[in-house]
């Protein structure tokens, strides 16, 4: 009778009670029911996650413990911050830091920047062969394994290797044993990891680039703008978001340094400028089984990158429209 005298005086259908409405749970099951095929394909991913991410986060508690195998994690005594001081105070807490920051920053200025200026150095290439073999060759490197990265890096740079043969030729006459001098660790592992990934950095560019309305480029050539203007005042601002969206993520990894390349090209002599927290992780979690330890540094590099990360983009936020969330 209510909803019939409303309508009467309105003209309008009276709104439907509340408890009429679906559900959040309603809704996304008539969602995964109309749309089931891309949620298949989307369940391998988000197993993958569940299962080797978000599962392994129980995990995170033997950090405060005094984890044992036979005790189990709930079995283990409860320890609190005890590991965590310990690294904080332990003697080779300070280097850790020190090679592992001064890496990713030697990364993030010689690395983070190749990527981009290939990019533009290859939209600049007229010639369509001459660019798909340009490309072809910069990408290649990142298919190669780093193991035989690493085994290439040992023959050239060892003491009768390539590169001690050519400097030879230059009038060099003591050889370099670059391995097992700690002064050349970061610059060697800085410039092959450049040539390894600076091909395949500079797609996501390429494609950021190929996303630039045309009618930018005939605007400014009519005003007159030349090559490296059209460069300057187009491309690069152009691109600026992706730009900004990878430094963001590239910052998260401030304290991550891949312990695989690291752990096949340092020893004992370079340890002083090569050894980082990865590798110390290593050698202590699954050398000496140190599990709880490991842990608590492991968890301790999560929560400074997840700062680092949060920061970049409030910054980016703050001083630009570009930002990751």
């Amino acid at each position: 009778m209510a909803q019939s005298s409303a309508k009467a005086l309105t003209g309008t259908a009276a709104p439907k009670p509340i408890y009429q409405d679906p559900t959040v749970w309603q809704t996304i099951r008539a969602d995964i029911k109309r749309h089931w095929p891309i949620y298949l394909m989307a369940l391998p991913v988000i197993a993958y996650y569940i299962i080797f991410h978000y599962g392994p986060m129980y995990g995170l508690q033997i950090a405060f413990k005094d984890f044992s195998p036979a005790k189990g994690i709930w079995g283990s005594a409860w320890v609190g911050l005890q590991h965590f001081e310990s690294f904080f105070n332990g003697i080779y807490f300070w280097r850790l830091l020190k090679n592992t920051v001064l890496i990713n920053v030697y990364e993030l200025i010689f690395g983070f920047p190749a990527a981009i200026i290939l990019a533009l150095l290859l939209n600049e290439i007229r010639n369509a062969i001459f660019k798909r073999v340009v490309q072809t060759i910069s990408y290649l490197p990142h298919f190669i394994s780093i193991v035989v990265v690493a085994g290439m890096m040992v023959d050239f740079l060892s003491r009768n290797g390539l590169i001690n043969q050519i400097l030879a030729s230059f009038g060099v006459a003591e050889p370099i044993d670059f391995l097992k001098e700690a002064g050349w660790f970061r610059f060697l592992f800085v410039s092959s990891g450049i040539w390894q990934g600076i091909g395949w950095g500079s797609i996501i560019y390429l494609a950021a680039i190929a996303n630039i309305d045309p009618t930018l480029y005939e605007a400014a050539r009519m005003d007159g703008a030349n090559r490296w203007k059209q460069t300057l005042h187009i491309t690069i601002p152009g691109i600026m978001p992706t730009i900004v969206i990878l430094f963001i993520l590239n910052m998260g990894n401030m304290l991550s340094v891949g312990s695989e390349k690291v752990l096949l090209l340092y020893n004992p002599l370079t340890y002083e400028s090569a050894d980082v927290i990865s590798t110390y992780v290593y050698r202590k979690g699954v050398l000496e089984a140190s599990y709880s330890f490991t842990a608590a540094v492991g968890l301790f590099n999560s929560a400074v990158s997840f700062i680092l990360i949060v920061a970049a983009n409030s910054l980016s936020k703050r001083f630009s429209e570009n930002k990751l969330w």
